[in-house]
């Protein structure tokens, strides 16, 4: 059975190895650094991380300022609040000047669990894509977690990073390669094509497993990056199999099924399935729960990958 890692946990230990290779790297936290894990960097370099209180439009004010004399910026708190609560002064105060700040966003999407609706942001993606030259990435696993860490480091400009509380399967070795604006096929088909990120990936990896049985050929491609998309790669894969199934731990409405949509509308247009929240709020429940019940897990997207292909 894979490794379970949270990709939060990914984050902090990233933030460490980046704090010891440059000293310009510092942390900002919103009173939540344990649930960050950005307490791990705070650990290591106190001098250097700022818990900024209950207080995340602030924060990211702090984070523009120290952006404009040569510092790098982490940013981190729930999605919910990190995208929501903070959006005016990130556009504008981040966005806008397109100051070299990093938001890391945990927390996001249904498997906040039990902390039910208010905390389960499903909407961060689409807020976040809406920000002229914000990067937005949302990591499958570890290994893709850290390495989407280290590019958003080495890169000039704002990036929007979206991790999970919940553990999830590591999909990839030490061998993956990883690149801003690249997606990556995890599985060759030619029947459909599941386009999936974040928590979706390994989901959508199990969901061809079961499409397979039914003599169903699925190709999955992990987009981490979201904004820019890899438009190049899932028109190759569309031409291929002529129907795109898209799946995502978050809102069918603005998230990677409408990039997905929007590129493909403008270039190739075929049958597409958006997978994901359906216009509703999530609950309060565990974590596995609630994946299950809103059908984002492997039986849940084979199920509805079948109902779209009429077998």
């Amino acid at each position: 059975m894979a490794e379970k890692i949270a990709t939060r946990e990914s984050y902090g230990n990233t933030l460490v190895e980046l704090g010891k290779e440059n000293p310009d790297i510092v942390v900002l936290d919103a009173d939540l650094a344990g649930a960050t894990k950005t307490s791990i960097f705070k650990k290591a370099f106190p001098e250097r991380h700022i818990d900024c209180g209950i207080a995340e439009a602030n924060m990211m004010g702090i984070a523009a300022g120290l952006a404009t004399v040569g510092k790098i910026p982490f940013c981190s708190s729930f999605a919910m609040f990190a995208a929501g609560r903070a959006f005016e002064q990130v556009r504008n105060s981040i966005g806008y000047p397109h100051l070299n700040v990093k938001i890391g966003a945990t927390h996001a999407g249904v498997t906040v669990g039990e902390d039910g609706a208010s905390h389960q942001c499903n909407e961060d993606i689409a807020l976040m894509r809406t920000i002229p030259g914000m990067i937005v990435m949302c990591p499958a696993d570890d290994v893709e977690a850290k390495a989407a860490v280290r590019a958003a480091a080495q890169i000039s400009g704002p990036v929007y990073m979206r991790f999970g509380r919940a553990t999830t399967p590591v999909i990839h070795d030490e061998n993956y390669k990883f690149e801003i604006g690249k997606g990556v096929v995890e599985k060759e088909g030619t029947d459909v094509t599941i386009v999936a990120t974040g928590i979706c990936v390994g989901n959508a990896l199990e969901a061809a497993e079961i499409l397979a049985e039914k003599g169903i050929s699925a190709e999955v491609i992990n987009i981490c990056t979201i904004k820019p998309l890899d438009e190049e790669l899932i028109i190759k894969s569309a031409k291929k199999t002529g129907k795109v199934v898209t799946a995502e731990e978050h809102s069918v409405i603005g998230g990677l099924g409408s990039a997905v949509c929007d590129a493909l509308c403008a270039s190739y247009p075929v049958p597409v399935c958006k997978i994901g929240m359906q216009d509703v709020f999530g609950e309060s429940g565990p974590a596995a729960a609630l994946v299950e019940k809103y059908k984002l897990d492997g039986k849940g997207i084979a199920e509805q990958v079948a109902q779209f292909l009429n077998v």
